[in-house]
């Protein structure tokens, strides 16, 4: 017998997407009811300093195409061969 949580996956998933977007989103928001002011707070500081960095030119943005190629060629050159290198 599947657990309530998986039960009311498999009835969400049955609805239609305009519904289970909005489910999701609902979701989502109540989360946010559990995430302790401190957390979101520091948070929002690390993101102001990151801005900070980026607009003051002490740091430099590259494409996330790149970024993503740069760590691709780390993993592959970390990995066992068996993990598909």
């Amino acid at each position: 017998m599947p657990t309530p949580a998986e039960q009311i996956y498999r009835d969400a998933v049955a609805l239609p997407t305009e519904v289970r977007a909005d489910l999701a989103e609902r979701l989502i928001a109540s989360l946010a009811d559990d995430i302790s002011p401190e957390f979101t707070s520091a948070q929002l500081a690390e993101v102001r300093r990151r801005i900070g960095e980026v607009e003051s030119g002490a740091v430099n943005l590259i494409p996330g195409d790149e970024a993503l190629a740069r760590v691709r060629s780390l993993l592959a050159q970390r990995l066992p061969p068996e993990h598909g290198r």
